[in-house]
């Protein structure tokens, strides 16, 4: 797959004080995308409870890079930076567009999938890891022995 964007809406409960979005609206959008990117290809709850397992987060950074207010019209998409080959630790990268050419942010999350009755990372089952193959790579995408 070349790209996933996701288009956003913005609300105003998403707006700070300083009458742009919240710092944590960003991972929250983030989060969205990942997640519905997963469900759009066949990965959802249900496959979670089935092998008891689900995604974890390890690290999540955001760069922001121009501010976002009431009226930008907004999207964000995901791209696979790095992976192990088996898809059990993964790197995803998010930009958010305030415009087709104006990257307003980039959110970098590091995750892994836990077994959740043992409470120890797993290697996720061959349709999660479908669904990670399925998933745009960046320019700089590599995989990962460690």
């Amino acid at each position: 797959m070349d790209s996933f964007k996701f288009p956003l809406q913005l609300r105003w409960a998403d707006i700070d004080a300083n009458f742009h979005v919240r710092h944590s609206v960003y991972y929250d959008w983030a989060a969205l995308c990942r997640i519905s990117f997963m469900h759009e290809k066949g990965l959802t709850e249900s496959v979670y409870h089935q092998f008891n397992m689900g995604p974890i987060l390890f690290r999540e950074e955001c760069r922001f890079r121009r501010e976002i207010r009431m009226g930008d019209s907004i999207s964000i998409d995901l791209q696979l930076v790095a992976a192990r080959r088996d898809f059990s630790r993964w790197t995803i990268q998010h930009s958010i567009w305030k415009s087709p050419d104006i990257e307003a942010a980039r959110l970098t999350v590091e995750g892994a999938f836990i077994d959740l009755h043992l409470r120890k990372l797993t290697i996720p089952p061959a349709l999660a890891q479908s669904v990670f193959e399925l998933m745009p790579r960046s320019a700089e995408f590599k995989w990962s022995d460690s």
